[in-house]
């Protein structure tokens, strides 16, 4: 299984530490592609996409409005 870890890069001024997930783009459960979108961020006011690192099915760890931080994991691609 590959965690989905939302990348550190994301901040970039690092003056709020956190980010809240605004929604899956993808249900649970669901067989996703590599590099494709399943998440959207908004960190310090931007909307970021989190894409899929591998083929695979979704597993959502991670809640729609949970806040994040540099480094979290968020969910994981199991693979199919």
């Amino acid at each position: 299984m590959v965690e989905l870890v939302v990348s550190p890069d994301f901040w970039v001024s690092r003056i709020l530490p956190e980010g809240i997930i605004e929604r899956w783009l993808v249900p649970d459960g669901s067989v996703v592609k590599a590099k494709v979108p399943v998440a959207e961020l908004r960190i310090e006011g931007t909307l970021l996409n989190v894409v899929a690192p591998q083929d695979g099915t979704l597993v959502v760890t991670a809640q729609k409005n949970a806040i994040i931080e540099p480094g979290s994991v968020i969910g994981h691609i199991r693979p199919v």
